[in-house]
């Protein structure tokens, strides 16, 4: 399913944190809004000083970390994010041990969440229950007999939180955002991107011929002979490759107008009149719609030749591979392990997380508001929030600034500019509206799977509910725990949860420097997607309307080329670059982020103002590392390249670099002239925002 909100990092690569912060030690000057304090909050050894600022910055600040840090065994990539994460998930964690054995009265969420913590740590039930737990449902794959049946259980599935064959999802009409309705997207893959099924390079090939055993594998697993399992990895290559062949890019799919087609009942059973669609629509759960926004009516024109010149077993093969694919984690070792295995080869991780780390994963995904009431009364800081607004309050008046003194940009443009910024929602923390989970049961004498599918199907039901309503604004898309951030454009709201308030973005005791450069430059980061090649082209009542003057559409996207063919310049592994077009709406992001930071720290900070330094740096100074200290990271070579190919995020090196090579205010920091490898020329500099 297509999310429309853009993100600080990768949907899911950061999962729960608390708001407090690890240990810091020192001396530290705080002048917005706390104490004093006696914190350190730049680590000296993890700085290479071999390495000038002014060649490489990324480097002379994590280089020592860099090098004295290894990747985990568990984990496929490691950065500061993690090790803000690792902290976090052991106190989740205490969480979820507590309310398992303190469940309380049936029915509340402290029951909920323990129980459904305490089936996923159950090894024992689970190793003895095998396959059992899905074997009403591939039995009912099995009995299909005709085209008639399998309609219905592509139907079933959808009702059931699963689906494989398409993205279904109720969301508002990016043109009347006031209105929620049903979305369609392309769907059918079972790797991470169509790349992998159509380029031949020897990355590719590998990945695909892993793939195939994991097919074969798992359909041992499931019972089959050496020779049905062979039969099975040729009908799904040759589905999901089909499906892969008329999807849109990744690039492509950024344009919100490509993906947008509005179309009646009637409209989308001349695309795909095998689907049977007001049936299938009433038993997946959605209903009544007056139309439906497809994103790639050619994805449904392929779905259509499958259903019509494809085999009835073909589809039951699919349907049974893409069924216990997504299960496969909740259910006994053998199969977990046939999983991780396929995981290896496209990220690197040498072992597998602990059950304990996994679970509590898999609690926040499917509970997240259930947990995070719990998070939320035990961890979250009041006195974090409130300075978090006055943080947002100063970025917001000086992206006001920068508009009116954009000397590119006409008064007409600029006036329709600052009337949506104007209306930029706030939220932060958690949500005013928590979930209602009480039609959804959770037992822990049930198994993990049956527990997880409930809930996901509860999750999809209570989706499929809003469709022809208004929209709920009080809705959050992450949970309190969650070490990120977003802005949705259909909402034209900046959303901030709870669980990124803390170091090294964010610290209550931490000087301005340290904050600006940190949960400043996210903030300022979020804000700056409202006005990225995407989120531009939203009006201020998150409707997909065009608001520029044609030159100045023109101009903005000669400066965003810039930006993109900067990018990628940038060689991260063997013969990948960075994708700039893919990473663009970030990098936008990025460099408007922190521009806007450390213009606000100049002017509403006192420490901005000043001279003192703390630890040896500057003002300005402090607020650079800061933002560097942020991006530090290691990558194992799988997850790098799928990196690439697959995240809208540049990796942590070309985020903290790239936007300082364009500042004059760090060059001014750090003496950097020319002839040092940080230095570009004016006419190269690139700035939009």
């Amino acid at each position: 399913m297509k999310k429309l909100h853009y993100t600080l990092f990768a949907v899911g690569a950061i999962a729960v944190a608390v708001a407090c912060s690890p240990k810091t030690a020192g001396t530290a000057t705080n002048t917005e809004g706390s104490s004093m304090s006696k914190k350190k909050f730049i680590d000296e050894a993890n700085m290479n000083k071999s390495v000038r600022p002014q060649d490489d910055f990324y480097e002379y600040i994590n280089g020592g970390w860099i090098q004295r840090t290894p990747i985990p065994a568990s984990e496929s990539r490691w950065g500061s994010f993690n090790e803000l994460n690792e902290f976090n998930t052991k106190a989740l964690r205490e969480i979820c041990d507590d309310v398992s054995a303190n469940p309380g009265a049936k029915g509340q969420i402290r029951q909920k969440v323990g129980d459904f913590y305490a089936a996923g740590m159950d090894s024992m039930t689970i190793e003895k229950a095998g396959i059992a737990p899905l074997k009403p449902y591939l039995d009912r794959i099995a009995a299909i007999k005709n085209y008639a049946g399998l309609l219905n259980e592509l139907a079933l599935e959808y009702s059931e939180g699963m689906g494989s064959a398409f993205g279904l999802s109720a969301r508002p009409d990016a043109k009347s955002s006031t209105t929620t309705v049903a979305h369609l997207s392309q769907g059918g893959l079972n790797l991470p991107d169509r790349d992998y099924y159509l380029k031949d390079d020897e990355r590719s090939k590998k990945i695909r011929t892993a793939y195939e055993e994991h097919i074969f594998n798992t359909f041992k697993l499931l019972g089959n002979s050496d020779a049905k399992a062979k039969a099975a990895v040729l009908d799904i290559m040759k589905m999901e490759k089909g499906f892969a062949q008329v999807q849109m890019t990744r690039v492509e799919r950024r344009d919100p107008k490509k993906t947008y087609n509005k179309m009646t009942i009637a409209d989308l059973e001349k695309v795909c009149p095998q689907m049977q669609w007001a049936s299938f629509l009433k038993t997946a759960g959605a209903g009544a719609t007056p139309y439906i926004i497809v994103d790639n009516p050619k994805f449904f024109e392929k779905v259509n030749d499958f259903l019509k010149t494809g085999q009835l077993e073909d589809w039951k093969t699919y349907l049974t591979w893409t069924v216990t694919k997504d299960a496969m984690p909740y259910l006994s070792s053998a199969f977990v392990n046939e999983g991780f295995k396929m995981a290896q080869v496209l990220t690197g991780q040498k072992e597998m997380q602990p059950r304990w780390k996994r679970v509590s994963r898999m609690t926040d995904g499917v509970l997240g508001e259930a947990l995070g009431q719990i998070y939320v009364d035990k961890y979250f800081k009041p006195e974090a929030k409130t300075r978090m607004l006055t943080l947002v309050d100063n970025l917001l008046k000086t992206y006001q600034t920068r508009i009116n003194s954009l000397d590119w940009m006409s008064a007409e443009t600029k006036a329709r500019a600052q009337q949506k910024l104007s209306t930029f929602v706030r939220k932060i923390g958690y949500t005013d509206k928590w979930q209602d989970y009480t039609p959804l049961s959770i037992d822990r004498s049930k198994s993990y799977a049956a527990n997880v599918m409930a809930a996901r199907q509860f999750l999809r039901n209570d989706n499929m509910s809003r469709i022809g309503k208004p929209i709920d604004r009080t809705k959050w898309g992450m949970t309190p725990p969650t070490v990120n951030a977003y802005y949705n454009p259909t909402m034209n709201e900046i959303v901030f949860p709870a669980g990124i308030l803390q170091f090294p973005f964010f610290d209550n005791d931490a000087d301005d420097a340290i904050n600006y450069g940190g949960i400043g430059a996210v903030i300022g980061h979020e804000i700056s997607h409202g006005f990225d090649d995407q989120g531009r082209q939203f009006d201020q009542d998150g409707n997909l309307k065009d608001w520029w003057t044609a030159d100045d559409g023109k101009k903005f996207d000669a400066k965003a080329t810039r930006i993109a063919d900067l990018y990628s310049s940038f060689t991260v592994l063997d013969t990948l670059h960075v994708n700039g077009r893919l990473t663009l709406g970030e990098n936008i992001a990025d460099f408007g982020g922190l521009s806007v930071a450390y213009e606000a720290f100049k002017t509403y900070s006192p420490q901005g103002k000043s001279a003192s330094k703390i630890d040896g740096f500057t003002p300005d100074q402090r607020l650079f590392i800061g933002w560097a200290q942020v991006w530090r990271s290691k990558y194992r070579d799988e997850a790098l390249a799928q990196q690439i190919l697959t995240d809208p995020h540049s990796p942590g090196k070309y985020r903290c670099n790239a936007p300082l090579q364009n500042m004059p205010e760090f060059y001014n920091a750090f003496g950097v002239k020319q002839g040092d490898k940080m230095w570009r020329s004016e006419t190269d500099r690139a700035k939009i925002w």
